[in-house]
C-alpha cells in the first residue's frame, strides 16, 4: 500500500537554491510512488516564489511580511500539510535518495514516535560557524543515532502528533523552533529519534563567519534561546525546556565569567583580569585545534549570551499561536 507523504519546503529568499530543492523533492515522492511538495514562502522578494510556480507543487506565501521568522516558516509549512506524514525541510538543502522510504517504514514500524530524522550533511563549510558546526556534530546527542530531544535540520513527523498540540512553531521564535516542537510533543508522551541514514545536503549561507555572526546577532537569531525560555514560563515544557537545553548552562557560564572580570576589575587585580580573559580563549582554541576557530567561539559564546538574556527580557513581537492559524495566500496550485 502506498503511504503519501509531504514534502514541505520552508524558504526565504532561497532564489539560488529553491529549484534544487523542489527538484530533490519531487524526486523523493516518486521514489515513495505518492504524495505532493509544497513550498511554505515567507514573502520572499527576490522570486523564490516565482521560481517555485514553474514546478507541480503548492505554493503557499506568507501573506503579512511582519509575521516572517524562522517559526513562521516553519508553522506555514505544516499548515500546507494534507496527508498522514509530512517531512519538513529548508529551501538551502536538497533530500538525497533512499532516505525518506527508510523514515517512512522506520516511524511506522515505532507507533509511539512523532518524528524521525537523519543525518544532516553540510554542502559548504568556507566559514568559521560551519567548520566549528561539523567538528561538533559527534560530540552533539541530538545529531547522533537514537533517541533525540529535537530535530534539527528537518525530519519526517505524524501529522496526528502535531495535531494534537494544535500548532507546529511559534512564530514569535526567530531560532529554536524545532526544540520548542519536541519540548511539547515530549511532555505529551512523543518521542523524537534520529537514524543513521544521509538525509540532506544543506548549502547554508556562503558569506564569512564574521559576517555571519553579526548577522546571526542583530537578526534575533543568535538569542533565540532567550525567547524560548520566555515562551515557556508558565507552559508544561518548561521544565523539559530547563533540562534540555544547554544554551541556558552556557549563558550560565559566561554570565558567572562576567561577574568574576567585574569583581577582578573592581579590586584592581588586573593579572587575575587578564588570565580569566587569556585562558579561556585558549581553551577554546586548543579545543577546536585552531586559535582563529577558538577566539571565534570565544566571541560568539559572548555575543549568544548577551542575545540571550536581551531576548528574554524583551517582551516577545508575537505571543504563542495558541492554536490559530497563520494567513497566507496561495500563488500555485500544482
Amino acid at each position: 500500500m502506498t503511504v503519501a507523504v509531504t514534502i514541505a519546503i520552508k524558504a526565504y529568499n532561497e532564489a539560488d537554491n529553491i529549484a534544487a530543492a523542489i527538484e530533490s523533492a519531487l524526486a523523493a515522492i516518486a521514489e515513495l510512488g505518492g504524495g505532493e511538495v509544497v513550498l511554505a514562502d515567507c514573502a520572499s522578494t527576490d522570486g523564490t516564489a516565482q521560481i517555485a510556480s514553474r514546478y507541480p507543487i503548492r505554493v503557499l506565501s506568507l501573506a503579512k511580511p511582519d509575521e516572517r521568522s524562522c517559526g513562521a516558516g516553519a508553522q506555514l509549512a505544516y499548515q500546507g500539510v494534507r496527508t498522514e506524514f509530512f517531512y519538513l525541510m529548508d529551501g538551502d538543502m536538497t533530500l538525497i535518495p533512499g532516505f525518506l522510504p527508510q523514515a517512512l517504514a522506520w516511524l511506522q514500524a515505532h507507533p509511539d514516535f512523532a518524528g524521525v530524522g537523519g543525518n544532516v550533511k553540510d554542502r559548504y563549510l568556507e566559514n568559521a560557524e560551519f567548520l566549528i558546526r561539523e567538528a561538533s556534530l559527534a560530540r552533539d546527542a541530538h545529531r547522533r543515532e537514537g533517541p533525540v530531544d529535537r530535530l534539527d535540520g528537518g525530519g519526517l513527523y505524524r501529522a496526528a502528533a502535531i495535531e494534537h498540540l494544535g500548532y507546529f512553531a511559534d512564530p514569535a521564535l526567530r531560532s529554536f523552533e524545532e526544540f520548542e516542537l519536541a519540548a511539547r510533543l515530549g511532555v505529551a508522551g512523543w518521542k523524537m529519534a534520529r537514524i543513521d541514514v544521509d538525509a540532506v545536503l544543506h548549502s547554508g549561507h556562503r558569506i564569512d563567519g564574521l559576517s555571519l555572526m553579526w548577522y546571526r546577532f542583530t537578526s534575533g537569531q543568535m538569542g533565540g534561546a532567550g525567547t524560548l525560555l520566555r515562551a515557556a514560563l508558565g507552559k508544561p515544557h518548561w521544565r523539559y525546556t530547563l533540562a534540555h537545553l544547554r544554551q541556558v548552562r552556557a549563558v550560565a557560564t559566561v554570565t558567572g565569567w562576567w561577574m568574576l572580570l567585574l569583581a577582578g576589575a573592581i579590586a584592581g587585580a588586573w593579572l587575575a583580569v587578564a588570565l580569566l580573559v587569556v585562558i579561556p580563549a585558549a581553551f577554546l582554541g586548543f579545543r577546536r585545534r585552531s586559535l582563529k576557530l577558538g577566539l571565534y567561539s570565544f566571541l560568539v559564546w559572548n555575543l549568544a549570551a548577551i542575545a540571550t538574556l536581551r531576548s528574554f527580557v524583551e517582551h516577545p513581537r508575537r505571543s504563542s499561536l495558541q492554536g490559530k492559524q497563520l494567513a497566507f495566500t496561495v500563488l500555485h496550485e500544482g
